[in-house]
């Protein structure tokens, strides 16, 4: 399995945090959050015992501010400043640090980015490169933004990509399912991790799973349709 990396996304305090930030901003709390940084951690736990290179993302604010924003994300930032609680530095580095349940090891690597995808102005790819890696496993939070940015990004640079269904999540069930969705059309593993660091796993659905990702009750009634004909 050297040519298998798991690369664990953003699963940092802030998630965690008391202080209703995400209340304030007018989002919803991660659904299924201390379900999925346990199967995060136990992912963590497997790959180290099998030996498998672990990559950890943190997401952080640019050093030149919302000089380095796109305008939509500089424009928000702006509007949503006057909500927020004012924070230490101190603070600030504990939100942006990893949780404690999966903390790294040694051994792991833990790069910052400012984007979405983490392999955005990010030395991720050259350092997988380096290790010799093929197939990426894919964790972490959310999966709707940074995992699935990160997986359009590993595709286009031509890795074989799973996701973790079970140590993924986001705001709320139907952005996570509609996610996985999206990315099961696009040729991805999308299965419990265990099924996907098991030895010898083929990461075979999306050639083997007629209409992978798609709405079975849609393409029913287009079948229907198709065979009664014009009204």
């Amino acid at each position: 399995m050297t040519s298998l990396a798991v690369l664990m996304i953003d699963v940092q305090n802030g998630y965690i945090a008391e202080d209703h930030v995400r209340d304030l901003l007018g989002w919803p709390p991660i659904w299924r959050l201390t379900d999925v940084v346990e199967e995060c951690a136990n992912l963590l736990s497997a790959a180290r015992a099998a030996d498998i290179p672990i990559v950890y993302s943190r997401q952080t604010a640019s050093p030149a501010g919302l000089l380095a924003a796109n305008p939509r994300a500089a424009r928000h930032q702006k509007i949503r400043g006057s909500r927020l609680p004012a924070l230490t530095a101190a603070e600030r580095e504990w939100r942006s640090s990893i949780i404690d349940l999966v903390a790294p090891a040694a051994g792991d690597l833990v790069i910052d980015k400012t984007r979405h995808s983490f392999f955005a102005y990010t030395e991720l790819d050259p350092i997988l490169r380096s290790l010799g890696v093929q197939r990426l496993l894919i964790a972490g939070l959310q999966t709707n933004v940074c995992v699935e940015a990160t997986v359009r990004a590993a595709l286009e640079r031509n890795y074989e990509v799973a996701v973790a269904e079970d140590a993924v999540s986001t705001d709320g069930p139907d952005l996570h399912y509609a996610a996985l969705n999206s990315m099961r059309v696009l040729y991805v593993e999308v299965a419990p991790w265990r099924e996907l660091i098991a030895e010898g796993a083929q990461w075979d659905r999306a050639f083997t799973t007629p209409n992978y990702g798609r709405d079975p009750a849609y393409w029913d009634e287009r079948n229907v349709a198709t065979r009664n004909g014009p009204a």
